[in-house]
């Protein structure tokens, strides 16, 4: 066993005695692009196995999990729960909720996915229900910086740093990119003057496990103030899987049925909200594949730029930000 899962198990130990004289199996879990490091731990009895979480303060969000979890199990949504938190050297011990996520299904026919997006929008519904009016300071104190001009304006910045400068070469500092760059100052200053509600900021195929017939979330940790639809752009126009026009329209229906929303309404700023989620999504990929060693992201440049295309033909004042990408690959 590396020296390293030897210290792990010792502290994870440290937490629970009753398992002192117990061998384990450590596995590493590798998935996702934070900095944050996940081990399965299999004991060697009946006793079920469990999940270490090791982060760093790198990312502001990080120690935000915890906190975030417990709010959104007060809420009644499906998170593990957490068994032990050791603040001092950054580890949290977690239930297992297994291997299978949503991304996973990407193959199956529509008749068996369509359930587990339904469920997956439901547990969505429980905190995009929590208002900002219903946050105390404490509360907000406990969040990620909630969306806003500003926030929209970073994200916007970023993807013409790292996928329109970066990945692509263009300089959009001409003229010719004028009508794109008022397009996205008004996108911007529209989505920040809605009203706020809890949202997962990353609700991706991939963030939700599947256990039986139920959604269990992961990978909440910068719950924040923000636009619901922005969490629905998130798993509807998801790169990762494939969905068809139909397809999301009948999820979208769903989630309004489902909250009794004016459909009309929700998809008017959905579309608005999916062109910001994977305009920021490009910049990540773009900075995870070229600058932090990521490259395997590169391949889902593809699949965001032609949502991304796709979007800018449904929603309303989006066409001119098609300057930004179109042509580029």
């Amino acid at each position: 066993m590396l020296p390293e899962h030897e210290a792990l198990l010792i502290f994870t130990r440290e937490h629970f005695p009753e398992l002192k004289a117990t061998p384990c199996d450590v596995e590493v879990i590798l998935k996702g692009a934070s900095d944050r490091h996940f081990y399965r731990l299999k004991w060697q009895t009946e006793r079920a196995p469990m999940i270490l979480m090791v982060y760093t303060l790198a990312r502001r969000d990080n120690p935000k999990f915890v906190p975030a979890t417990h709010r959104l199990r007060k809420i009644g949504a499906n998170v593990p729960e957490i068994y032990a938190f050791d603040e001092q050297r950054l580890c949290v011990w977690l239930e297992d909720l297994g291997r299978v996520d949503l991304q996973s299904y990407d193959s199956q026919p529509w008749e068996k996915r369509f359930p587990l997006y339904q469920a997956t929008l439901r547990e969505a519904a429980k905190f995009h229900q929590v208002g900002e009016k219903q946050l105390a300071v404490g509360d907000l104190n406990e969040l990620e910086p909630g969306f806003d001009e500003a926030l929209y304006d970073w994200e916007q910045k970023y993807f013409l740093e790292h996928f329109v400068g970066g990945y692509l070469g263009w300089d959009v500092d001409g003229a010719e990119f004028n009508a794109a760059h008022d397009a996205l100052k008004q996108l911007r200053r529209r989505l920040a003057r809605l009203p706020r509600c809890l949202v997962h900021r990353d609700f991706q195929s991939q963030n939700v496990l599947i256990r039986g017939a139920d959604a269990w979330l992961v990978d909440y940790q910068g719950l924040r103030l923000g636009l619901a639809e922005y969490d629905l752009a998130s798993l509807l126009y998801d790169p990762y899987v494939n969905l068809t026009r139909t397809e999301r329209a009948d999820l979208l229906r769903y989630y309004a049925e489902h909250r009794g929303l004016k459909l009309q309404e929700l998809r008017e700023i959905f579309y608005l909200c999916a062109a910001q989620r994977l305009m920021q999504a490009l910049g990540a990929y773009a900075n995870l594949s070229r600058n932090l060693g990521k490259p395997h992201y590169e391949q889902h440049i593809p699949a965001a730029v032609a949502n991304l295309t796709d979007v800018c033909s449904e929603g309303h004042g989006l066409h001119e930000l098609r300057a930004f990408f179109a042509g580029g690959l």
